[in-house]
């Protein structure tokens, strides 16, 4: 067990990446891009054994007691792996994700994104890695994933053009106006109306439009 702690390098890493509110200077937001881009790209390099890594991203709205729920699903599950070495570092990464978790009373406005795991370095050796944050924008994926990598395709997707755009949706019922941006859609406003049906056939008395 000594052996196994020397060999055992521990980071933890919390970042902060939430945007200012509507006021956000573009200088403020190329710096949230050019972090998340940073985190990205060493995410997308850290390779684990096993099933060691998890991705665990919650949404605008969700519920931190949901996952709580489903880790302790996970982690009964997890108790059964064969591999000792993997049943042991998979059961890590999921306390790891938990104590996380713990931070939270409630899921942050723009989602909560977290990866837990242990990493295998360039010189052989194993380095845990604990990383929490709410990203710079709305992130609406709803993802936990066990593997031997990180998965980091939803925070790619925030990092795509922001430029919002406006539409309309019309049906015999009502109509919705809402606003796009990236992947996240808001809606601004909709209404429901109440039209009469079509005449039939009659007389004067007969219902006319």
């Amino acid at each position: 067990r000594g052996e196994e702690e020397e060999c055992l390098v521990c980071e933890t890493l919390t970042v902060i990446m939430a945007s200012n509110g509507d006021g956000e200077s573009t200088a403020d937001k190329n710096m949230e891009m050019f972090k998340i881009k940073k985190l990205i790209k060493k995410l997308e390099a850290a390779r684990g054994n096993g099933t060691s890594m998890i991705s665990l991203i919650l949404p605008p709205g969700d519920q931190v007691a949901r996952a709580t729920k489903l880790l302790a699903e996970e982690y009964g599950t997890a108790s059964n792996i064969k591999s000792r070495v993997n049943r042991l570092s998979v059961l890590g990464a999921i306390t790891s994700v938990q104590q996380r978790l713990k931070l939270y009373n409630k899921v942050p406005p723009n989602g909560l994104v977290v990866y837990c795991g242990t990493i295998i370095t360039e010189e052989g050796k194993e380095k845990k890695v604990n990383i929490d944050f709410e990203p710079f924008r709305p992130i609406n994926t709803s993802l936990y994933l066990c593997d031997n990598k990180f998965h980091t395709e939803a925070l790619t997707a925030l990092l795509a053009d922001d430029n919002k755009f406006g539409f309309i949706v019309m049906d015999g019922n009502g109509a919705l106006f809402g606003t796009l941006s990236g992947n996240t859609r808001d809606v601004l406003h909709k209404f429901t109306v109440d039209l009469p049906k079509k005449h039939g056939r009659g007389g004067q008395s007969a219902l006319r439009f």
